[in-house]
């Protein structure tokens, strides 16, 4: 049976990374998106030593037109289609981001990344995914994303709000309902990694990079049968 094939945007580390790692794994061949040679052939050499050889890496830069398209062409003359999109890239932006002292340079470089990135990359790549017999995109989210959880003050991360990291992520969840609608053969869903000890929160977390990748890759991996324009968690359900 020919392998599945998956782009991971953001992957030369963290979630990205152990995404891949988990994804080759289970015998796909993996695509690893960096936006930096070196850092991207460092993570591909990792996972060749750990005895995954089906992982290589795409050049991608998500803010820039020119380097997505360039990735997009790249991948069109290895293969026929592709099977899964995982739109991992993000940033955090300046953390705190109080409401009225954070600057709109700050909400612009945020929303380029998370969301322009996320639609930019989408829109390029949906025709190399259209021949796939059950093409999966799986835009990566945060619970910081939802508007019915930062209204609940029993929620466990109530007191975390920011300016624009949280609202970026409500973008992308809406942008994702508005995706699936018009892709009816994809499976298109938001996923929420959770609370993960990474270089993008200071090892903050309180979930490892293992979990944290273990609802994004359920997701990547769903069948024809599986949900389409959710929004999830390891938990099931997360409320918009």
């Amino acid at each position: 049976m020919e392998k599945q094939t998956v782009l991971i945007t953001g992957a030369n580390k963290g979630i990205g990374l152990e995404t891949a790692r988990q994804l080759a794994n289970a015998g796909y061949h993996v695509f690893l998106g960096c936006r930096d040679k070196q850092r991207g052939d460092e993570a591909v050499s990792l996972l060749h030593s750990e005895g995954l050889k089906d992982v290589e890496l795409v050049l991608i830069d998500v803010v820039d037109d020119q380097s997505v398209q360039q990735a997009y062409d790249a991948l069109a003359k290895r293969i026929d289609h592709l099977d899964v999109l995982i739109n991992n890239a993000g940033i955090p932006g300046s953390i705190p981001q109080p409401v009225l002292e954070t600057p709109i340079e700050t909400y612009k470089k945020v929303y380029e990344v998370n969301v322009f990135g996320v639609a930019r990359v989408t829109k390029t790549f949906v025709p190399l995914m259209q021949s796939s017999p059950n093409p999966r995109i799986v835009n990566v989210t945060s619970d910081l994303g939802s508007l019915g959880l930062h209204t609940d003050p029993a929620w466990r991360h109530y007191e975390v709000k920011t300016a624009a990291y949280g609202p970026s992520k409500s973008a992308l969840n809406g942008y994702t309902i508005a995706l699936a609608y018009e892709l009816k053969n994809f499976r298109v869903n938001a996923v929420n990694p959770g609370y993960t000890a990474t270089d993008f929160n200071n090892n903050q977390g309180y979930k490892t990079v293992a979990e944290g990748a273990a609802p994004i890759v359920k997701y990547a991996m769903i069948d024809k049968d599986g949900p389409t324009a959710g929004y999830f968690s390891d938990y099931g359900v997360t409320p918009w």
